[in-house]
């Protein structure tokens, strides 16, 4: 049974009170978006969530409307709300507006790192390469977050950081189908980018990110 005919008693989880349910339920809808419990397309019925979330419509209504406005849902006139459905293009300008603002944080890193923050990504790369042997992808790709989190926090730049965040987010929602683990071939990737970054080549490392960062996009199309 795929995500889309699952009943909602399957993937809502309900809130417990007391608490902000505006945000509350905001994030616990964003969540099952994200993760696709709540896939592509999915016609989101207020009666039905408020039932599932133990709260009233009212903030089910104003978290809604919010994911609306952040363009993770689409309010229908005279149909109701639907989960958004990424479009090629949309997908194609999201991916090329990350590998732009990775590429960047990997050439500010290169210029900036210091010893601790040499050592700090060299443990990332070392541990990220064991776990992808025994087939751990979880914990894979938790420590591909961490390692590009890392190396953007090294760029020194919060607005970048900001931005990135933003669309890295979007990004991995697209991916959640077609992308496989972070397995060994590419924390051989994020070796090499660690070599550079700490060697302070800012020309090889914004070169082995833009690589790096542009792959989702020919997985992307193959997959879809």
């Amino acid at each position: 049974m795929s995500s889309a005919e699952l009943s909602l008693g399957a993937v809502v989880p309900r809130l417990e009170r007391p608490g902000p349910l505006r945000d509350r339920v905001h994030e616990a809808l964003l969540d099952l978006i994200l993760t696709h419990r709540l896939a592509p397309g999915r016609h989101l019925v207020e009666s039905e969530l408020a039932e599932w979330l133990g709260v009233s419509r009212q903030p089910v209504r104003e978290a809604l409307q919010r994911l609306s406005v952040e363009g993770w849902i689409e309010l229908r006139p005279a149909q109701g709300a639907f989960v958004h459905e990424p479009t090629e293009d949309e997908v194609d300008q999201f991916l090329a507006v990350r590998a732009l603002l990775e590429t960047e944080a990997a050439r500010l890193a290169a210029r900036n790192t210091d010893p601790d923050d040499i050592e700090a990504l060299r443990d990332l790369v070392a541990e990220g390469r064991r776990a992808a042997i025994p087939g751990d992808i979880a914990r894979t790709i938790a420590l591909d977050a961490a390692f590009h989190a890392k190396v953007m926090e090294m760029a020194g730049n919060p607005v970048l950081a900001d931005l990135t965040a933003q669309v890295v987010r979007r990004v991995h929602w697209y991916c959640v189908p077609v992308a496989g683990p972070c397995g060994n071939a590419s924390w051989h990737v994020h070796g090499r980018l660690a070599l550079a970054i700490t060697s302070h080549d800012e020309q090889k490392a914004g070169r082995l990110m833009r690589e790096h960062t542009e792959r989702p996009q020919y997985v992307y199309r193959q997959a879809s």
